[in-house]
């Protein structure tokens, strides 16, 4: 590992997942559907942490905290409590938070992720349930804020807190592995990643011969690698010039793309936890039967189904799989549409065009992508006409038939490719002297002549095809 990993980089994550597809928050009844709710309305005394409330605990919670558990091949302790976490920050409205210390809901799990060098282990040391603090609006950014405002709505939201053992070694590999938690989680339905605050990461991170850092409240994947990538930057710099990292907490700046020094770090014994003297202590064993009833088809279940149903490659397995709504899309274009082409046209083309415009699959219709498929395979269209229809319903709407016939995108008969062949070779006498001296660009032109003459709507394939044939004649 010393060649792989020349600096000793050591990274564990925290990440905290929302579970904000329940209808109640952790301890009381107010609705988790806030998001477009006035500041501070969607609360009760309960999440606002008056004085005299009491809470309640949410079933529906502790079932999905085990759910998520047992997918991510957790042990689920026989029974579990919560503490409470002390400290004062400004949208902690209570002065403390309820979570779990010593009896978390699950521990002992993994996760395979694929690395540069193969398969790779993350262990999972702890899954704990706690709620979600309410949240902060800097007026200017962290370091120069010229005030702040806090908004309760997300004040006491359910969340499973997921720490990892310091098992991942780059940044890369941190990325890797909250894609492929985000997907685990996804498809047991307890969360909506596209909702703000749904998932986010606070990363420890030390190089060797140094001490740990962490980045806290990293509200993407994408912003986790970058705030690593610069940490580990930042920490090397330090110990190349004789210096020692300090133990401390920090914050990434995603617009300056660095990470900026909040406070020194805490130790456990600064939240002086102790129990929860509200709620009883919760046996959670006797559940599990019921829970693991209901766990769904994950991710490498489904990959190698597809593999071994459809008869597709592991590539397109891997990106059909990486997200349920894409799985749950390929799977209705192929009841009417042959398996193997429509993985390519969802997975190459369908995901690339939506990755390029930052759409989820939920923007385009199975029915539309079947209809597009179809008449390829029934050669009315080109490939290159029917990538042509899915930009434009994407980039305006419409139905692809009317795409096609508005476009003039119907294929050209035959004859008229035949024509234009014949014609090319004529009007292009230095191009085919070109191509029987050898020169295999000269091809590549006579065949975007063609093209222009059929106004794209040749098969380029087949163009081809006749000019080598003509030519060769």
């Amino acid at each position: 590992m010393a060649e792989e990993n020349p600096d000793g980089v050591v990274i564990g994550l925290e990440i905290h997942v929302q579970l904000n597809k329940l209808n109640s928050k952790m301890f009381c009844a107010c609705s988790t559907d806030y998001h477009n709710s006035e500041p501070n309305s969607n609360t009760c005394p309960v999440c606002l942490g008056l004085p005299g409330s009491l809470p309640v605990i949410n079933e529906k919670a502790v079932e999905s905290a085990m759910k998520v558990g047992l997918a991510l091949n957790c042990d689920i302790v026989e029974q579990t409590q919560f503490h409470r976490k002390n400290y004062f920050y400004p949208d902690l409205p209570k002065g403390f938070q309820i979570t779990q210390y010593d009896y978390p809901i699950a521990n002992d799990g993994k996760i395979v992720i694929e690395s540069d060098e193969g398969e790779h282990v993350v262990r999972i040391k702890r899954a704990h349930m706690e709620e979600d603090p309410g949240r902060m609006m800097h007026i200017g950014n962290i370091e120069k804020s010229k005030g702040t405002l806090i908004d309760y709505n997300r004040s006491g939201m359910a969340l499973l807190e997921i720490v990892t053992e310091p098992d991942i070694r780059s940044p890369k590999e941190s990325r890797r592995f909250l894609d492929k938690l985000r997907n685990i989680i996804e498809y047991l339905e307890v969360f909506d990643s596209n909702l703000e605050g749904a998932m986010r990461v606070d990363a420890n991170i030390s190089l060797q011969g140094g001490s740990r850092t962490e980045v806290k409240n990293i509200s993407s994947h994408k912003g986790a690698e970058r705030a690593l990538l610069y940490e580990i930057m930042r920490q090397k710099n330090i110990m190349r010039r004789g210096g020692e990292v300090t133990m401390e907490t920090r914050h990434f700046d995603e617009e300056k793309g660095c990470t900026v020094g909040l406070r020194s770090k805490e130790a456990e014994h600064d939240y002086r936890y102790f129990p929860e003297p509200d709620l009883t202590p919760l046996r959670v064993a006797d559940r599990v039967p019921k829970v693991t009833k209901t766990l769904p088809e994950l991710p490498d279940a489904k990959r190698e189904r597809f593999l071994s149903q459809y008869g597709m490659t592991e590539m397109h397995a891997k990106a059909l799989t990486s997200d349920i709504r894409v799985s749950e899309f390929f799977e209705e274009v192929a009841k009417e549409v042959d398996p193997k082409t429509s993985a390519s046209w969802v997975a190459d083309v369908l995901k690339g065009e939506l990755n390029y415009r930052e759409l989820t699959v939920d923007a385009f219709k199975v029915e539309d992508m079947i209809s597009i498929i179809q008449m390829v395979t029934q050669d009315k269209i080109t490939e290159k006409s029917a990538v042509e229809v899915i930009r434009q319903i994407l980039d305006y709407g419409g139905k692809p038939d009317e795409i096609v016939r508005e476009n003039g995108l119907l294929k050209v008969e035959e004859d008229v490719v035949s024509k234009a062949v014949t014609e090319t070779i004529q009007e292009n006498e230095q191009a085919v002297n070109d191509y029987f001296a050898g020169k295999e660009k000269s091809l590549n032109y006579l065949v975007g002549q063609v093209m222009k003459k059929t106004r794209g709507r040749a098969d380029a394939k087949e163009v081809r095809e006749l000019l080598v044939d003509k030519l060769n004649k």
